[in-house]
């Protein structure tokens, strides 16, 4: 069984990223001050992926979305920090950023207004389409 979040593209890159900046850091010695930074934001990322995704409105979906893209803009500049003070090549760094600019992309468009993420219906045994109860927040 997973949640919901887990099944999400942006997600599991997120993880993937958090997993890179721990051994980035775990690897470089002193830089105490960006190390934490870089750790807490890129933490930051998936956290609040998954606390969003999990929220009934979509303006609470949404706020936690740009939380999430927030700290990832973050980690770029962190990144920069680094490379400025020589801990991470201009090649590490540029690496690393794809994949944090895949990560913005996926969270600017879940951020939009009106985009939401919803688990398939068929699993709870029922068609939206043919459901025949009133919805009281549908406008015809």
């Amino acid at each position: 069984m997973a949640f919901g979040h887990e099944k999400l593209d942006v997600y599991r890159a997120a993880i993937e990223y958090v997993g890179w900046a721990y051994r980035f850091c775990e690897a470089l010695a002193g830089h105490r001050n960006a190390k934490d930074q870089l750790l807490r934001a890129s933490q930051a990322i998936p956290l609040n992926i998954a606390e969003g995704n999990g929220k009934g409105t979509e303006g609470d979906r949404r706020r936690y979305f740009e939380i999430a893209r927030a700290s990832a803009l973050e980690c770029g500049a962190v990144q920069d920090v680094f490379q400025v003070c020589g801990a991470i090549t201009v090649e590490e760094n540029e690496k690393a950023k794809v994949l944090l600019d895949r990560i913005v992309a996926m969270l600017t468009k879940l951020g939009q207004r009106g985009y939401a993420v919803h688990e398939e219906s068929e699993k709870y045994g029922f068609d939206p389409d043919t459901d025949t109860d009133a919805d009281p927040d549908k406008k015809d």
